[in-house]
C-alpha cells in the first residue's frame, strides 16, 4: 500500500472575520493526482499555500513528503514544486535559457543545469522550439515550460493551482500529458481547478471543498456513483411513442420524459442487459429509436449536489 505523500489535519487560517479553512483535513497517496474542487472562495489556494510553506495556519497540522511545513519548511521547500496561475517564464530568453536559469536557481551548478534544461525540454515534447524566444510560444508551450521549471528538482510533490485556465482544449490537452508523465514518474499532485471535466480525466482521488473544510473525498467514480447509478437516454423518432415506451423502462425505473426534445431517461443497474432488454422491446412494439446512450452521473452533477 502507497504511503501518504500529504496529510493535513484540522487546519485552520482565519483572515480577520473570515475562516478561508476551518479544519481542513486531506490525505493524499504517493504517486496519485488529487483534485482539489470547490466553489470561489472555498479556501482552495489559501490550502496550497499553507501547504507550501507559503503562509502559516493558525491551527492543525499538515505534513508534505513527511515533512512538517510548520516546523521543517526548508526541507518542504527542497521536495516541492509549485506552478501557480500564470506562468513564470521570462520572455526575453529561449525555453532553454529559462530552465537553465531556474536551474543555476535551485543551485545547479552550470553544466547540470544545461543537461536538465535538454532533458526537460525533450520530456515535455519542447526540444523544437528549445531555443525560440518564449514570445513566440503557444500558451500551451509556455504551461508546460513553466511546469518544466517546476520539475528542475524532481519534486515528489507537486502543487499545480488551476494549471490550465485561460488555455485553449489543444492546449489543455499538452498540459494533462505533461502532468501523466510526471505522475508516470513518481510524483504526487494536488491540483487545483475550476474544470471538472480536467480532474475527471487526471485525478485519482476528488476532495471537494465547502466554507474552508473537505466535504466529500473519494475516487471519481465512487463519487459519481453516489449520487446514482448509470443511466439510459433515449431519443425517439415520434414523440407520440413517448407514453408506450415509458411503460418500457418504468420495469428498470422510474423515467423522466421531455416531450419537447422526445427524450425518455432512466436508471438502470446492469446497464449492458437493461440496453438490450429496452431495445429489443422497443422493437417489438414498433418504436423507433434516433439515438441512444449509457452514461454515469458526471461530476458537475456531484459537485452541484455536494456543493448545493
Amino acid at each position: 500500500m502507497n504511503s501518504y505523500s500529504l496529510v493535513a489535519e484540522g487546519l485552520t487560517k482565519r483572515f480577520g472575520d473570515a475562516a478561508a479553512l476551518d479544519g481542513f483535513d486531506l490525505a493524499v497517496r504517493e504517486g496519485t493526482v488529487c483534485g482539489l474542487l470547490g466553489p470561489n472562495g472555498a479556501g482552495k489556494t489559501t490550502a496550497v499555500r499553507v501547504m507550501t510553506t507559503l503562509l502559516r495556519a493558525d491551527g492543525g497540522r499538515a505534513t508534505v513528503a513527511g515533512f512538517d511545513v510548520a516546523a521543517q519548511p526548508a526541507q518542504v521547500r527542497r521536495v516541492i514544486g509549485l506552478a501557480s496561475q500564470e506562468p513564470a517564464v521570462d520572455e526575453i530568453l529561449t525555453g532553454r535559457e529559462n530552465l537553465v536559469m531556474w536551474g543555476r536557481l535551485y543551485h545547479l551548478d552550470a553544466r547540470r543545469a544545461r543537461r536538465r534544461a535538454d532533458e526537460l525540454l525533450e520530456q515535455f515534447g519542447l526540444a523544437e522550439a528549445a531555443d525560440k524566444r518564449i514570445k513566440h510560444y503557444s500558451g500551451g508551450m509556455r504551461r508546460r515550460l513553466d511546469l518544466a521549471a517546476t520539475f528542475i528538482q524532481a519534486p515528489r510533490v507537486l502543487f499545480l493551482d488551476e494549471p490550465t485556465t485561460g488555455l485553449d482544449p489543444r492546449n489543455r490537452t499538452e498540459v494533462w500529458q505533461a502532468v501523466r508523465t510526471m505522475v508516470a514518474d513518481g510524483c504526487t499532485v494536488l491540483l487545483t481547478t475550476q474544470y471538472l471535466d480536467e480532474a475527471d480525466q487526471l485525478a485519482d482521488q476528488i476532495a471537494v471543498l465547502r466554507g474552508g473544510r473537505v466535504i466529500a473525498d473519494d475516487t471519481p467514480d465512487r463519487l459519481k456513483s453516489s449520487i446514482g447509478g448509470d443511466q439510459l437516454d433515449l431519443v425517439l423518432r415520434d414523440a407520440r411513442d413517448l407514453p408506450e415506451a415509458c411503460d418500457v423502462l418504468a420495469a428498470f425505473g422510474p423515467p423522466a420524459a421531455d416531450p419537447d426534445t422526445r427524450r425518455l431517461t432512466a436508471p438502470v443497474t446492469d446497464r449492458m442487459h437493461a440496453l438490450g432488454e429496452v431495445m429489443r422491446a422497443l422493437a417489438a412494439k414498433g418504436i423507433e429509436v434516433e439515438d441512444v446512450a449509457l452514461r454515469r452521473p458526471t461530476l458537475d452533477e456531484v459537485f452541484l449536489k455536494v456543493t448545493a
